[in-house]
């Protein structure tokens, strides 16, 4: 019988004679047993803790229930868990799977830190500690693939882009943005391509305003990044790979400077609409031809007014037609310093766009977009947070290899792995987790566990 604590639904069903009844009345019990997955991945990685390592608590000792580190993981892991808003934390607090993975006693441990001290813990930090955050992430990242690479990728790719967040209030150095008709902020994102792997690896987040230059902090994030992956990797060759919006005099020769390769997208104007002129009409004769779009390529050297001198440019000129839509010319340019073929480096540049599925991931999946707080400061550490959480993410797919979890999205990962009901027993010795013996991903489960450090038996 249902109890006034204990809730208690009945169904009935034609095929069935009996009554269903469902009741919520198993005590210490979980929706999210998969997050000791997670758990040992950021064991391994030393993720979490690397962050909380760069704050400074000034709270009285005495005072305090939940560290730094415990909000940095009760955070992450609710984010990882698909709790994107702050307001969750009182629909966890006594989470028994939640306390474990934050190293508390699961059945009698103290509840997890409000929805207020996690929004003081935010707006708490001070741009140096931001900072610090950002680049430990970063070194966490690259220290974890020298590990995994032994030290021996050839190449590394650096992809910089301009993301867009849009804002819904009042919050501080929210803009509106003219190419994405919205009120928002800016993030750069920066991801790494080690070799000739198909997965962009995130490294870092930096919010910027609304009305930011997409080159804007471009620059400084270069030269960190190809400083900390010239210590780890010396014998790589490093390739930066950006859009148009970033291809100013200051960066090319930046690039040049650093004696790197780079493929980087060029907007067209009217001497380079002069110089691809001949190659659009042969794409045109084509498309009359064919039907269908071929691309025509080539190459020249230019040089823009405010450049320093020449550089190579790449040419693709085609026509392409969208349903309902009449043919349109569509020239395409990129400035690169590769010696390669005009056709081989415009594919190496169409690569990147591949990065808009790490976005997809960051903003469905893990709430990049919930930057509300009023203070600028503040949403950056929102997004570090989940940047943080992404990260683990990224681990998990590298240990589901040859499973029906390899090369998954965020989404997926979390159904699959994450998703799992547990009922969680004490005992003298050890702790059990209680999962479902029916569980639809248990091979890839365990095998999953395993890359992670799980024995068994």
């Amino acid at each position: 019988m249902a109890t006034d604590c204990i809730a208690q639904s009945t169904f009935r069903y034609q095929g069935r004679s009996s009554p269903i009844v469902a009741r919520f009345d198993v005590p210490h019990a979980s929706s999210d047993g998969g997050l000791v997955l997670l758990k040992a991945v950021d064991e391994r990685l030393g993720l979490t803790e690397a962050v909380a390592q760069c704050l400074t608590d000034p709270r009285q000792p005495g005072k305090v229930a939940h560290s730094f580190l415990d909000l940095v993981r009760q955070r992450v892991f609710g984010l990882a868990a698909g709790y994107l808003d702050g307001n969750d934390a009182a629909r966890l607090a006594d989470d028994p799977l939640h306390k474990l993975v934050l190293d508390r006693e699961p059945l009698t441990g103290p509840a997890l830190g409000s929805q207020p001290t996690l929004s003081r813990f935010e707006n708490g930090l001070d741009r140096r500690e931001v900072i610090r955050v950002g680049q430990a992430l970063a070194r966490t990242v690259i220290a974890h693939h020298r590990r995994r690479l032994h030290g021996r990728a050839r190449r590394i790719t650096i992809d910089l882009d301009p993301t867009d967040d849009p804002t819904h209030g009042q919050q501080e150095l929210s803009f509106f943005n003219g190419h994405y008709d919205t009120a928002c902020y800016l993030p750069l994102v920066a991801t790494l391509t080690f070799d000739d792997e198909p997965i962009q690896y995130l490294v870092g987040i930096v919010l910027r305003p609304g009305n930011a230059a997409a080159s804007r902090g471009a620059i400084g994030r270069l030269r960190w990044l190809l400083r900390a992956l010239r210590r780890a990797f010396p014998r790589a060759t490093r390739r930066i790979r950006l859009d148009g919006g970033f291809a100013g005099p200051r960066l090319l020769t930046f690039l040049d400077r650093a004696g790197v390769e780079y493929v980087v997208g060029l907007p067209g104007n009217a001497r380079l609409d002069q110089r691809i002129r001949r190659r659009l009409g042969r794409a045109r004769m084509l498309f009359r031809t064919t039907g269908e779009a071929t691309p025509v390529f080539g190459e020249t050297r230019y040089a823009a007014k405010s450049w320093d001198r020449k550089r190579r440019v790449i040419m693709k000129a085609e026509v392409v037609q969208y349903p309902g839509r009449a043919p349109r010319d569509n020239p395409r340019f990129v400035v690169t310093n590769l010696p390669l073929a005009p056709e081989a480096v415009y594919v190496i540049y169409r690569q990147r766009g591949d990065v808009e599925n790490r976005y997809k991931e960051l903003k469905d999946s893990l709430g990049l977009g919930r930057t509300s707080c009023p203070r600028f400061l503040a949403n950056q550490v929102r997004v570090l947070l989940t940047a943080t959480a992404y990260i683990l993410f990224q681990a998990l797919p590298q240990a589901a290899q040859r499973t029906a979890c390899a090369g998954a999205q965020v989404a997926t990962l979390r159904e699959r792995l994450i998703k799992l009901a547990v009922w969680i027993t004490r005992s003298a010795r050890r702790i059990v987790l209680h999962l479902p013996q029916a569980s639809p991903w248990l091979g890839p489960w365990r095998q999953v566990a395993r890359a992670v450090g799980a024995r068994a038996g």
